[in-house]
């Protein structure tokens, strides 16, 4: 299947441009900065990562993965909020024991954002399916 195909490329090209982050060969780039080009190209992998998962997960390209695009909300929500959860604690650890710099710097800050926004996600969808958002059928 060709969509599959896609999938595979973009995940092979997404880990291989986030791998690249942990390794010091880009060039200075046209800021002259290597840690900064090494940080842009991370961050398109982590793009390429995102929507191949989309891909493989909603079966078409797109990048907001609203509710109607979910097949059983009312019980995948809670493993969101758990794997948001996940995230962030991970990212705190990597914040607080990557003494030895194994990491890139802002690498706890990048899984933050990332942990934060599934967690709203989650909780989103929640709210509007069993939480305080639930729409009347009268309305």
């Amino acid at each position: 299947m060709k969509a599959n195909g896609q999938v595979l490329w973009l995940a092979v090209a997404g880990v291989a441009l986030v791998v690249q982050s942990f390794i010091d060969l880009a060039p200075n780039g046209p800021w002259d900065s290597r840690s900064f080009t090494r940080g842009v190209v991370g961050l398109v992998g982590l793009m390429a990562l995102y929507v191949a998962w989309f891909m493989a997960t909603f079966e078409r390209f797109g990048l907001a993965p609203t509710v109607n695009l979910w097949k059983q909300p009312e019980t995948t929500w809670s493993t969101v909020v758990i794997v948001g959860l996940a995230i962030l604690v991970v990212s705190r650890a990597i914040g607080v024991f990557d003494t030895q710099g194994f990491f890139p710097d802002p690498a706890a800050l990048i899984l933050s954002l990332i942990g934060g926004l599934t967690l709203f996600n989650g909780v989103y969808v929640w709210a509007i399916i069993q939480g305080p958002l639930v729409m009347d059928e009268e309305e």
